[in-house]
């Protein structure tokens, strides 16, 4: 069983409008090429690491995407903010067109957009001390008046649960939970709205694990964030999200509201998921059943007339693996022919 499942209190529901959202990404794609190597090195062909994601993120809110390792997730996270370039699609930051911005023009937009990293151990320089890490953002976008700037740091290292006065100390002298609230506190010097999180809490010891899950709820309620959260813990998620997204092979193939995601899921992967989740109940645990999918993830490279998950899908039929299901319904949307089945 996860220690976020006992440790860390519910995210409560959020009633908020999507009709002008904060974050709106539609049709992403980004697709790697991939060649045969020896003397020709010809191009082979695209692993389509993302492959047409569309969502949007209202203010204050967190959607949280979930998956198997390999199906898009980090690469959306990563596209949005422009660390790998997006083969098509749109992404819009407060109503404003970023993906087709170059690194200059972009740069006004990323103090509104934030990114947390998957390892705590590499994404900070350990030749910087942890206050020159802190202000470097603020340098660079201007803010605040230079002899401020090392007290708005340590006001950020309190925020976050650390001792002010270790700003002069290094990287390495710190554990991997400090060092991803030294991230986050990174990520906060700027003053964003939104805040991509990669896996956040997947390089952490366990029993850390709640307690950066609780200080991200925590700046949540306090600064009015909005989070895209990454992660593979279906626990984690359940707990932090408003709403929740399930990628399979580059694609989200059900969003929902967490209670209606969580109690109702309509997408066979989904419930395949879910299935092979730990219950904090022995009994419960010991009667339900688990859905075992047959086979592997199949490579991204292969293009699919139907739908991805025909060939492990128990309820799969022939028409399935004809057309491609696209996400649809209401605040539940979900890409399956045979989602109620």
């Amino acid at each position: 069983m996860s220690p976020v499942a006992t440790s860390v209190s519910s995210s409560t529901s959020l009633n908020t409008s999507l009709t002008h959202p904060l974050l709106e990404v539609r049709n992403l794609s980004v697709h790697f090429p991939f060649r045969r190597g020896g003397l020709l090195n010809a191009q082979r062909g695209f692993i389509r690491a993302v492959d047409g994601v569309s969502f949007q993120v209202a203010e204050g809110e967190t959607l949280g995407i979930v998956g198997e390792s390999g199906c898009g997730k980090s690469t959306t996270a990563r596209a949005i903010v422009k660390l790998v370039r997006p083969t098509a699609g749109e992404v819009y930051l407060q109503g404003e067109r970023i993906d087709h911005l170059s690194d200059l023009e972009m740069l006004p937009h990323r103090q509104n957009l934030q990114m947390i990293f998957q390892d705590p151990f590499a994404s900070l320089n350990p030749r910087m001390t942890i206050g020159n890490i802190i202000t470097e953002p603020m340098n660079i976008f201007k803010l605040y008046e230079r002899t401020q700037r090392k007290l708005e740091a340590m006001r950020l290292m309190d925020l976050v649960g650390l001792n002010p006065r270790f700003l002069n100390r290094y990287p390495h002298e710190f554990s991997g939970g400090q060092r991803q609230r030294i991230g986050i506190a990174r990520a906060l010097a700027v003053q964003p709205r939104l805040i991509i999180c990669d896996e956040p809490v997947s390089a952490l010891d366990v029993s850390i694990q709640a307690q950066v899950i609780n200080l991200l709820m925590e700046l949540q309620e306090k600064l009015g964030l909005a989070y895209v959260f990454i992660a593979h813990d279906l626990a984690v998620v359940r707990h932090i999200a408003h709403r929740v997204g399930v990628m399979y092979l580059g694609r989200l193939v059900e969003t929902a509201p967490k209670s209606a995601l969580y109690t109702n899921p309509r997408h066979p992967y989904t419930k395949a998921l879910l299935s092979a989740a730990p219950i904090p109940d022995p009994v419960a645990e010991r009667e339900r059943q688990r859905i075992e999918l047959q086979g592997e993830v199949p490579s991204p490279e292969k293009i699919y007339a139907g739908c991805s998950f025909a060939d492990r899908c128990p309820i799969a039929e022939a028409s399935c693996r004809e057309t491609l299901p696209v996400l649809q319904g209401g605040a539940h949307k979900v890409a399956c022919f045979k989602a109620d089945s």
